[in-house]
């Protein structure tokens, strides 16, 4: 929270963005796990205002369903028709009554935008008293920007100029108007009510507001962001993968700074909601989305992708997807892994090669090394389960539990046949199928007596390959008489 909070910030997102070429309104694309219009009001929320509108329109109720179930508290403002900024700054004063104070006005398609850069021109604006401070920034090529005109003596800005209008001096400039603003809550609710729709394009611009201040005797100054970069806009999908470049690069960089190693930052995507503590390893090709955590000394990746997960210290991920689940301290997944939703695994616990688990609770030490799928069960400590076991679930209508406990040595090729119980020290023999409970201690055998049939093939198959070397095996010295 900045030291002066503004008394509101208004999020203007109620265009349309034709350009996006999408059915998804263009303020809830996301990047990095959040919408455009996400990013902003999380920006806005670190300044601390005492009110936070958004201006929805296109598409309004898809957008306030949005702001409702992840931002709970914003408010929105209708503009019902696309009348120009300054018409959906007015619609947005109109919910929000008079305003005292200072009033930031920011657009809701720039997700670079940081809360420090806004605070920052909050608090310009508080500091040098004025009615308007426009956020500027200086940019490589300005071409197609407004440009910032500043008095020679002051420094005050005197206009902005577009860029079809600006003289060949004007055009040389590179401070750009990003269309982020302070304004003074009264004075700009008198503006507004003076701006004029004789223009191009038949709209209320706010920019208007800038020169009506001016002329009333009001200084109008500016803030320069630090970096060009966060106010972009975007607009199209190309400007779309280009945000979430740049903002994944800062993420990762972020994290570099505190100590997590990064192995090839080009290769790695993460979502702003990840955490790591200090001497966190993540290799190439990993996705690290949602409230996902990777603890100290942990290693996650190569080729990972991690959603809602929680990696425990020292804790090996390795060619693995995992959704909504818990890694114990020490444990190892992978390669090949698929931990669904429910998954729990302890301390120094193994999940092997070809290995899905899901809603299963995995003890201390407890390995499932091969091939197998650990479905709806609690399995104790220090238990091996043997390759190729499945946990037989489901009967068509309902899911069931299944419990093995604790030293229980399970064989090869086991079905478990829910709900069944394991006691605890049992072993199961390979090749059963278990559907009755096995006391603690004991040895389940569940399968047919093997029963060998002399001559088969020779009488079934004769002239095949298979009968030719039955018959040359027994003619073989110590072959079958």
């Amino acid at each position: 929270m900045s030291a002066n909070p503004p008394a509101a910030v208004i999020v203007l997102a109620a265009g349309e963005g034709t350009r996006m070429k999408s059915k998804t309104p263009k303020v809830l694309h996301e990047i990095c796990g959040r919408s455009l219009v996400g990013h902003v009001v999380s920006a806005a929320r670190e300044l601390g205002p005492e009110h936070l509108c958004v201006v929805v329109g296109h598409a309004r109720e898809q957008v306030a369903a949005h702001l409702e179930e992840h931002y709970a508290g914003t408010r929105t403002a209708v503009q019902y028709e696309q009348n120009g900024t300054g018409h959906a700054v007015r619609m947005a004063l109109e919910e929000l009554g008079q305003v005292d104070g200072t009033v930031v006005v920011v657009c809701g398609d720039t997700p670079l935008l940081s809360g420090l850069t806004l605070g920052t021109l909050a608090a310009t604006h508080a500091a040098d008293g004025n009615a308007v401070t426009v956020l500027t920034a200086e940019v490589p090529d300005a071409t197609g920007y407004g440009r910032i005109v500043r008095d020679p003596a002051t420094g005050a800005v005197t206009a902005i100029v577009e860029h079809k209008d600006a003289t060949e001096e004007q055009r040389a400039v590179r401070e750009i108007n990003s269309g982020v603003f302070a304004f003074d809550g009264r004075l700009l609710a008198d503006a507004l009510g003076k701006v004029r729709t004789d223009n191009s394009q038949g709209e209320e611009y706010l920019t208007d507001v800038l020169g009506i201040l001016r002329e009333a005797g009001h200084r109008v100054g500016a803030s320069v962001a630090g970096d060009h970069r966060e106010i972009l806009g975007i607009n199209n999908r190309v400007q779309l993968s280009e945000a979430r470049a740049l903002l994944n690069r800062r993420l990762l960089e972020r994290a570099m700074a505190d100590g997590v190693t990064v192995v090839d930052p080009a290769s790695v995507q993460v979502d702003v909601t990840v955490t790591f503590e200090r001497d966190a390893v993540v290799h190439p090709g990993t996705q690290l989305l949602g409230a996902t955590h990777v603890a100290e000394d942990a290693e996650v990746g190569p080729n990972t992708r991690l959603k809602d997960t929680k990696v425990g210290r020292g804790a090996r991920v390795d060619n693995t997807v995992a959704d909504s689940a818990e890694i114990g301290e020490g444990a190892s997944v992978g390669p090949y892994a698929y931990l669904r939703p429910g998954t729990r695994l302890g301390i120094k616990s193994k999940i092997g090669t070809y290995v899905e688990t899901k809603n299963a609770t995995i003890g201390e030490g407890t390995k499932v090394p091969h091939l197998s799928y650990v479905g709806d069960a609690t399995i104790g400590e220090f238990t091996n389960i043997g390759a190729a076991s499945v946990f037989v679930n489901y009967d068509g209508e309902k899911k069931h539990h299944t419990t093995i406990g604790s030293h229980c040595k399970t064989g090869s090729d086991n079905m478990f046949v829910a709900p069944v119980t394991v006691g605890d020290g049992a072993y199961t023999a390979a090749g059963s199928v278990i559907t009755k409970d096995v006391p603690a201690g004991a040895l389940a055998v569940a399968r047919g007596q093997q029963r060998n049939i002399e001559g088969w093939v020779a009488r079934k198959r004769p002239g095949s390959a298979a009968a030719q070397a039955a018959a040359t095996a027994a003619e073989e010295p110590g072959g079958e008489d």
